[in-house]
């Protein structure tokens, strides 16, 4: 039976998780919020995922300019690049330890991404591939500068599932196709779920994710 899920702090960074009861280690899912969500935000994803696993969700290190936290400092351009991610992924590398989660099997990490969060599991998954056994990008994109990531097919036989909704007005439905054809460039099986709905998942592709990290071993 699993532990409702907590709020703690780890050198003031505010990580909501859910940690199974039982022995033994457990795998992980990463899950990582959109722009102006926090720690709370993915929690919507948390019943479609296995119950022996801890589900860690980190709150954006940087503060929003429309309220919420961001995993990037605000800039102009109109798209992040990878490098925008750098410190946010230098700081989730830096807590993912059995010094923080000892009951964490850190072989079996998973993530999964909404939005701007989908953007940096990507940008994680690129540079530290061999940390990373599988991966769901929701309604997000892959961040410029991606491509070089991709060419010496760092993803090779990782799976991937991607789920977009092709009414999104915020994130266009181009670029989660063409971040399918890049992650498939990188190597990656990629399962890809498209519904007509805005920025948010469908009933279908809610399903599909569930499905997806269902069928691999846990």
């Amino acid at each position: 039976m699993s532990l409702q899920p907590i709020n703690r702090s780890i050198n003031g960074w505010m990580i909501r998780q859910r940690i199974p009861a039982g022995p033994g280690l457990h795998p992980i899912f990463l899950m990582l919020h959109g722009w102006t969500g926090d720690e709370s935000s993915m929690w919507v994803f948390a019943s479609r995922l296995p119950e022996e696993a801890c589900l860690l969700a980190p709150r954006g290190l940087y503060p929003a300019p429309l309220g919420g936290y961001s995993w990037h400092s605000s800039s102009s351009k109109a798209w992040p690049w990878v490098d925008d991610f750098q410190p946010a992924i230098d700081a989730l590398l830096g807590i993912l330890s059995p010094e923080h989660f000892p009951e964490a099997d850190f072989s079996r990490l998973r993530l999964v991404g909404f939005s701007q969060g989908a953007a940096l599991a990507y940008a994680l998954a690129l540079q530290q591939p061999s940390r990373i056994t599988a991966l769901a990008g929701l309604s997000g994109f892959l961040p410029d500068g991606a491509v070089a990531l991709a060419r010496n097919r760092p993803l090779l036989d990782k799976k991937v599932f991607v789920a977009h909704g092709s009414l999104d007005d915020l994130v266009p439905v181009e670029r989660a196709r063409q971040s399918v054809e890049l992650l498939q460039e990188a190597g990656a099986q990629v399962t890809y779920c498209e519904d007509q709905v805005g920025h948010k998942l469908s009933t279908d592709c809610f399903q599909g994710m569930q499905r997806f990290f269902g069928s691999q071993p846990c």
